[in-house]
């Protein structure tokens, strides 16, 4: 029971970094973005590269992983999403879905379709025993890294002049400006940040999750599911709702392996029925 519940939570922080960008541009930029997956896979892609191939480090991959993923996020956003804020969810929706359509062929093409895992050091491989439970060294950088990232980003968003500044540009984009706020700037930092946080999420968890070109596309349901049901302005909202459904998925599919995926969408279900906007949930207006 521990060593399922350890692992649900283990699961759990996955699923919050890698879909706490998408909280991000979804709750505070009313972006629907359903390509937030492909930063994912880049940043998991470049990570499992620079490792397997290059010899770098683990440890020094995740944030290079995190950079990789934050600057393609910004070149994007300059070129592409920067056209669409404006745009109905409708139109958001079609455009980020085509890139994702998009990414998958770019990557079966240059990765090949097999699925990918990175080769992680022997430290981290270690196992050991907490109070009759066995605990991977993997996994507790993850839920130590994990947290670490949920702590920064709502004390960031909080309290902080950029998050007064984000929050500003979201609420009244023309205001904002006429007050001396670079709204293009901000959207462009958050969008940046929201991506590497994908790739650095896609680079921690490729180890449990695997990499494939399909990588998008089979996870989008669980980042979408994530939001929705923490709330899509709240992070800690995100980071609780990721916890609530790692650990009733790993359960679950434990327990009751023949009904697989069945326990995080009855989760999903009773706590939209619960509480229709998420747990932490409000509505953001643009």
């Amino acid at each position: 029971m521990l060593t399922v519940l350890f692992d649900g939570i283990a699961y759990g922080m996955v699923l919050f970094i890698l879909a706490c960008g998408l909280a991000v541009t979804l709750g505070l930029m009313n972006l629907v973005n359903l390509a937030h997956g492909a930063f994912a896979m880049a940043g998991g892609y470049a990570a499992a590269i620079m490792v397997n191939r290059w010899g770098v480090p683990f440890l020094a991959a995740l944030p290079l992983a995190f950079l990789f993923a934050a600057l393609l996020g910004l070149v994007l956003e300059r070129l592409l999403y920067a056209h669409v804020y404006a745009r109905p969810h409708l139109d958001q929706v079609l455009f980020s879905i085509g890139l994702v359509f998009m990414a998958v062929a770019l990557v079966d093409y240059t990765q090949g379709s097999q699925q990918q895992f990175i080769q992680l050091p022997a430290f981290l491989r270690l196992r050991f025993q907490i109070a009759g439970v066995s605990v991977g060294a993997y996994r507790l950088l993850i839920i130590a890294v994990c947290a670490a990232v949920a702590l920064s980003l709502q004390l960031i968003l909080s309290y902080t002049r950029f998050g007064s500044r984000l929050r500003a540009a979201v609420d009244d984009p023309r205001v904002a400006r006429g007050l001396g706020i670079n709204v293009s700037l901000i959207f462009a930092v958050t969008f940046a940040v929201g991506s590497g946080l994908a790739g650095l999420g896609g680079a921690l968890g490729a180890e449990i999750l695997g990499l494939d070109p399909t990588f998008p596309l089979k996870f989008m349901i669980y980042f979408l599911i994530v939001v929705t049901v923490g709330g899509t302005a709240s992070i800690g909202g995100a980071f609780l709702a990721s916890l609530v459904l790692g650990i009733a998925d790993v359960a679950g599919k434990y327990y009751i392996p023949a009904f697989g995926a069945f326990a995080i969408y009855a989760v999903m279900i009773g706590v939209l029925i619960w509480r229709p906007q998420g747990l932490f949930g409000r509505v953001a207006t643009r």
